[in-house]
């Protein structure tokens, strides 16, 4: 049987679903599959540092998460062409003795979206975050159609930075940033910053800006319900939770790390008996 050993390497992961679901998946298509968490506070080692021992230890492949998704790409061999636009990694595969980075987000997202709302409009959506996440979101979100994109990040110079590569990418007028008062006349909202998460708690917008035109659309899983989507469902929004881009990201991932085909709607229902199992523990 073939084997695979991956790791999840991050900060404040404990709960991440990508252990059990990869396994899962992997346990369907009769591969001998190992996950482990390489949470970076835990080991109190840099990102680099993991990497290394990873590539030693004769890890198969890395998923990458906050706050590492950009960190990592300098200490990488080779870059898909995919990774290298955005600027952010979140799969690491090791092939004879390369560490080769991917970005399965975008795509992920894409899907997710697509699947998830597949009728709104998209004249004008606010991006709050402009880190590795932000980045894939962006350029699935402008793939997909969007015709400008206001993005805000706490920090603003990589708000900027994030907007220019963009309208290099994908034309003129299609990137800015601005403030969070962008939303009240944007078509729709995604969140892809932390907060919200257990270890993050919290909404990262003022309930006054959240209106019924608005569609929201968080990447936060864990709570599926954040606090930002109960209070657009609230105030008469739409919402997409983050558990299909999780869901479908891990597939093109896992494809990446072994060459088998996994069953994405296999996959999402994995994540539904997961999610289940985590409410009934709670």
């Amino acid at each position: 049987m073939t084997s695979y050993l991956i790791g999840l390497v991050g900060t404040g992961i404990g709960p991440s679903a990508s252990p059990a679901l990869h396994e899962r998946e992997a346990d369907e298509l009769g591969l001998r599959y190992v996950y482990r968490l390489l949470d970076l506070d835990v080991l109190r080692r840099p990102v680099a540092d993991v990497l290394a021992a990873a590539r030693l230890a004769g890890f198969d492949g890395l998923n990458v998460t906050h706050p590492a998704k950009q960190a990592v790409v300098p200490h990488l061999d080779e870059l898909s062409p995919e990774a290298a636009a955005l600027g952010a990694v979140n799969t690491v595969v090791f092939r004879s003795g390369r560490a080769i980075g991917h970005n399965t987000d975008a795509t992920g997202f894409a899907r997710s979206l697509t699947r998830g709302l597949p009728d709104v409009r998209t004249d004008h959506v606010v991006l709050l975050g402009a880190g590795g996440a932000g980045a894939a979101v962006a350029h699935a979100l402008l793939s997909l159609g969007t015709g400008r994109l206001t993005v805000h990040d706490v920090d603003g110079d990589r708000s900027a930075r994030l907007a220019e590569a963009l309208e290099r990418r994908f034309g003129p007028g299609r990137a800015e940033t601005g403030g969070l008062e962008a939303i009240r006349r944007a078509d729709g909202l995604v969140h892809a910053t932390p907060t919200g998460m257990a270890a993050h708690p919290g909404s990262p917008v003022p309930d006054a800006l959240l209106h019924p035109r608005l569609w929201v659309a968080d990447i936060v899983y864990r709570p599926l319900e954040t606090a930002l989507l109960a209070a657009a469902r609230a105030r008469g929004c739409r919402v997409l939770h983050g558990g299909g881009m999780v869901v479908l990201q891990a597939a093109e991932s896992f494809r990446l790390f072994t060459g088998a085909e996994p069953d994405p709607a296999r996959m999402l229902r994995h994540f539904d008996a997961l999610e289940g199992e985590a409410a009934r523990a709670a």
